[in-house]
């Protein structure tokens, strides 16, 4: 079966992935994180995209992200490549690919979805014992969320803005969600929907952005349909 095309939705938040090939070591100095994520703000900006949260790992990365057209983000992460790789095989004199394929990316329904993406993806270094709390991990979103940084070229969002009505509040608030941790629900939810690449939200969500891309936006049902009950 031929592979669908990958969604893209504009003005709708992102989960995206891009993971090191065969799962190796992609990140190995300061300089590396540096270097990636300085690529990262001026391919957002040049292509349109706004960055909510984003988490770069030894060996993947990890963006939450909202695309102003359908274009820009495959743009953006093409670019990423086009600079970090050649950079990354120059300086560790390797050669060939340093990605595992093509980026993976789900569209998620903000209301329901995008304050548990961003606690999935701040958290994950915990997750992945790189530090015992989130707000240590230097190459996340989480202290600029927390106050402890600012991270001028992140965008905002409207779900983290409504956790209190001043930076204090809404920082409190964000910091008891990340102590808080979360569901095994949540985090099944989104890594599964973004290994698919289906759409993540409720049923009308999926059925507004089916109209809205004239496509399949969740698997099939499985079996033959149902007879109809006769009218006779």
């Amino acid at each position: 079966m031929a592979r669908l095309p990958r969604l893209v939705i504009p003005h709708q938040p992102h989960h995206i992935t891009q993971a090191g090939i065969e799962g190796r070591t992609i990140f190995v100095d300061s300089a590396d994180y540096t270097v990636f994520l300085d690529w990262l703000k001026q391919a957002a900006k040049q292509f349109g995209v706004a960055i909510h949260a984003y988490a770069v790992l030894p060996d993947r990365v990890h963006l939450l992200a909202t695309p102003s057209d359908e274009l820009g983000l495959g743009k953006m992460m093409q670019w990423l490549g086009r600079y970090y790789v050649p950079y990354f095989n120059a300086k560790y004199k390797r050669s060939g690919l340093l990605w595992q394929g093509r980026f993976k990316a789900t569209v998620i329904e903000a209301e329901q979805f995008f304050l548990p993406c961003c606690v999935l993806i701040e958290e994950m270094p915990v997750r992945l014992h790189l530090t015992q709390d989130a707000s240590h991990y230097a190459w996340s979103s989480c202290q600029h969320h927390l106050g402890a940084r600012t991270d001028a070229w992140l965008a905002g969002h409207a779900m983290y803005w409504g956790l209190g009505n001043t930076p204090f509040q809404r920082e409190a608030a964000y910091r008891e969600m990340l102590e808080r941790g979360l569901s095994s629900q949540h985090f099944n939810a989104i890594l599964g929907a973004t290994s698919k690449a289906w759409v993540l939200g409720s049923d009308q969500f999926k059925t507004e952005m089916a109209k809205l891309t004239q496509r399949r936006v969740e698997p099939a049902q499985r079996g033959r349909p149902r007879k109809q009950a006769s009218l006779n």
